[in-house]
């Protein structure tokens, strides 16, 4: 089915996909010129055509990319090809800055009715008398598990 095509709306079955995994490697070619105008990178493996090809089907039975993100694909493909840092550049949807912890401060952090206080350093954390490297280092001490330390003392998550 070519992207140039009238976009059906529809379903694709199990069956439909299944169909793709007995296909030879040539054939599966043949599909990929079809529905994309243009042969298939020379060394992608079969399963990798698989894949892309049930994709391919689904999106188009859904009714095609939606506008939106066909911008925003359009816009970093632009940013990449000007040699921008970021394939984003521009892009809406950019993480939190981190907050930072002036020193001194103290954190608080009840974990299994004990109260765990941590001073946050020029440079590092102090916890029980002892310097650490990290809020994450100390976490993993205090848990015995890995967290993440501004998860585990409140500094993530939370609405400014």
């Amino acid at each position: 089915m070519s992207r140039r095509s009238a976009k059906r709306q529809g379903k694709v079955s199990h069956v439909d996909l299944e169909v793709l995994s007995d296909l030879s490697k040539l054939d599966l070619k043949q599909r990929w010129e079809d529905a994309f105008s243009h042969p298939p990178p020379k060394y992608m493996r079969r399963d990798v055509l698989v894949r892309a090809l049930a994709h391919e089907m689904q999106l188009q039975a859904s009714g095609g990319m939606p506008a939106g993100l066909a911008r925003q694909l359009a816009r970093a493909a632009r940013s990449m090809r000007d040699g921008k840092a970021s394939a984003v550049a521009g892009d809406q949807h950019r993480s939190a800055p981190g907050v930072t912890i002036k020193p001194g401060t103290r954190l608080l952090r009840d974990w299994q009715g004990v109260t765990h206080e941590v001073i946050i350093l020029e440079k590092g954390i102090q916890y029980r008398g002892r310097e650490w490297s990290s809020l994450s280092a100390v976490a993993r001490e205090i848990t015995g598990t890995r967290w993440s330390g501004p998860l585990f003392f409140g500094l993530k998550g939370q609405n400014p």
